[in-house]
């Protein structure tokens, strides 16, 4: 097995893991996302962010004046060219349970996705339902997804910019069927941080060659939007979080918030 440093372990870089894991245990309060007597399945992906939200979710939990339990999942995809077992080796070596799923849903989205279509929709909706029905099977009350802030302020901007709606990704979640109950630990974490740490921590990310190897994606763009708006207010993304945090329905167009 490979040996692989926690980033806390390095004096030069604990103030920035010591930053995300605050943000994340502040969201946790302020959402109320873990309780006593949980059983958290993380769902990752292999990414950076999936993998820094348990690795110090699991931190959290050693620290935590409750007890609750975490494991982790991952979906092999049959991506080409996916290759699990250095990130296994990192995730056990944190001493972490990691579950490695295996359906193939990429040929189903390659064979139904149209030419020129973009893949995220139903790769999201296959691997979601894979990961709720696996959670509600081995009895996970929670199921935590890495989504940080860059993500609900960019589902913000697709919201309103594509679909006429205000709407984000929020923290907590109740599944449709009400079987899950989603939350993201990293709504208030930005995902700079996110990507230097990785580049310290330098752990094995595994790459997307689905959705991510994908041009002229609409979130895509909308990043490139609110890096050109931080050239002229570079507090824009607190600003737009807290708009998220702060509404006013009286305000607003809704005839059924009247």
């Amino acid at each position: 097995m490979e040996s692989f440093v926690p980033l806390e372990a390095q004096p030069v870089t604990s103030d920035l893991a010591t930053s995300i894991r605050k943000q994340m245990t502040k969201a946790i309060v302020d959402f109320n996302l873990i309780e006593e007597g949980d059983r958290v399945l993380c769902a990752v992906s292999g990414g950076k962010d999936s993998s820094i939200m348990l690795a110090l979710l699991d931190q959290i939990r050693q620290k935590a004046p409750f007890q609750f339990e975490l494991e982790a999942a991952i979906l092999d995809q049959k991506q080409p060219g996916f290759e699990v077992e250095a990130f296994k080796n990192w995730i056990e070596s944190l001493g972490i349970k990691l579950t490695v799923l295996e359906e193939d849903t990429y040929s189903i989205v390659k064979e139904k996705v149209e030419e020129g279509q973009t893949y995220c929709s139903l790769c999201s909706r296959l691997r979601r339902g894979i990961l709720y029905n696996y959670a509600h099977d081995k009895k996970f009350n929670k199921l935590a997804l890495g989504h940080h802030r860059d993500d609900l302020i960019e589902t913000l901007l697709l919201n309103m910019f594509y679909s006429g709606k205000t709407a984000t990704m929020p923290p907590k979640l109740y599944s449709k069927d009400a079987r899950n109950i989603v939350i993201r630990p990293l709504s208030y974490v930005k995902e700079q941080s996110l990507l230097d740490l990785q580049v310290r921590w330098g752990f094995p990310v595994i790459p997307c060659n689905l959705c991510g190897s994908q041009d002229g994606l609409k979130r895509v763009e909308m990043k490139k939007l609110l890096r050109t708006l931080r050239k002229t207010i570079p507090d824009i993304d607190n600003s737009l979080l807290g708009a998220m945090s702060n509404v006013l329905p009286s305000h607003m167009l809704d005839p059924t918030l009247r």
